[in-house]
């Protein structure tokens, strides 16, 4: 009896250590690729959502949930992560539906050009922060090249073994509590200015075709959607780079005819958003500052309304509470920014607060 006690506690601590030392050595994305935690933050929201936005850096960084609170009432959130293919995204609108129904979910169609996995480092953003679940084992084994290890992503420790030179006081500070929060219901503020005068133009392709697999999934999404009685709109963010092709979006407009679903070209709707990419953007084009995902929200949330006649919580105490503790954070990220911005020149990037 003694031996096989010993044994186990052997194997126990063991065990034990190899779970310690992987919660060491995992990124903790708190000063670079910050994105990496945005994911992970969904799971402490409230599960009461009426739209859910899925995709890439076109939603998470161009949506503001809280204009969309504080001007129609309705809860959302962004489940949006760097480079999201859509087999992720599809798996994300999946293990969404574990925790809740919304009404609506959004995607942002850029995701359709990449018919094949491209990156680890980005596939690491996206699923480090997603809990285990069959979407996300799903996920990994849809987004992996051919150089990584499927086990590497039930056990991180196999992949960042060898981290021991790169830590810092943050892998310490981290290592048994959850990142800070970076996302406002994940959206990811920049209330700096770098405009731009002209479109840059799109080099000629030999093919404008999107892939098989692409389609596969956008109608996976479709039926998911259906099959539980949620509505898909497809949106295309007014994102100057990764140039958006005509031929690209004939295609969106056909498959969103078919489907009997609303797509929003934001692109070609500048007066109703009436934004100005010499003072919206922060990066000449890519990515929308505060001011512009402000007014690209208020107009998202317009056309919600009108189409789907969203329920206004605004006069919910219990939902009033939880956008009350949101909006105070959102509007000290602003404040934080405007000031750093006011006294630099520029901003280090997005904010986080350690306390």
């Amino acid at each position: 009896m003694k031996k096989r006690l010993a044994a186990v506690a052997v194997c126990l601590s063991a065990v034990l250590i190899f779970f310690a030392l992987q919660a060491l050595l995992t990124p903790k994305y708190i000063t670079e690729a910050q994105e990496g935690n945005l994911l992970a933050e969904y799971y402490d929201s409230g599960k009461n959502h009426d739209v859910i936005f899925i995709g890439d850096c076109e939603v998470y960084e161009n949506i503001d949930p809280v204009v969309l609170w504080r001007e129609y009432g309705i809860s959302s959130y962004v489940r949006g992560s760097p480079q999201q293919l859509i087999w992720m995204s599809y798996y994300l609108m999946e293990e969404t539906l574990r925790y809740e129904k919304p009404d609506v979910f959004v995607f942002n169609v850029l995701a359709m050009k990449y018919g094949e996995p491209q990156s680890e480092a980005y596939n690491r953003l996206a699923h480090d922060g997603m809990r285990l679940s069959g979407s996300k084992l799903r996920s990994v084994r849809a987004s992996m090249t051919e150089e990584e290890s499927f086990l590497s992503y039930l056990f991180p420790l196999l992949r960042y073994h060898s981290r021991w030179s790169e830590l810092d006081k943050n892998d310490l500070k981290y290592w048994f509590k959850p990142a800070p929060q970076i996302s406002c219901a994940g959206y990811l503020m920049r209330v700096d200015t770098k405009g731009i005068d002209f479109i840059p133009p799109g080099q000629e392709l030999p093919d404008y075709r999107f892939s098989g697999l692409c389609y596969e999934y956008l109608d996976k999404m479709t039926a998911l959607c259906r099959e539980n009685g949620i509505e898909l709109v497809l949106i295309k963010a007014p994102s100057l780079s990764p140039y958006w092709y005509d031929q690209w979006d004939e295609q969106i407009e056909e498959y969103a005819e078919k489907n009997d679903l609303l797509y929003y070209n934001f692109l070609e709707m500048s007066e109703q958003t009436g934004i100005d990419y010499m003072t919206d953007t922060y990066d000449a084009g890519l990515h929308l500052n505060l001011a512009g995902a402000e007014k690209l929200t208020r107009l998202m949330g317009e056309l919600l309304m009108r189409e789907y006649d969203l329920t206004d919580h605004r006069g919910d105490a219990a939902y009033r509470e939880e956008w009350d503790r949101i909006a105070a954070f959102h509007d000290r990220v602003k404040a934080h920014q405007e000031k750093e911005l006011a006294e630099n020149g520029y901003l280090s990037g997005f904010t986080y607060f350690e306390d």
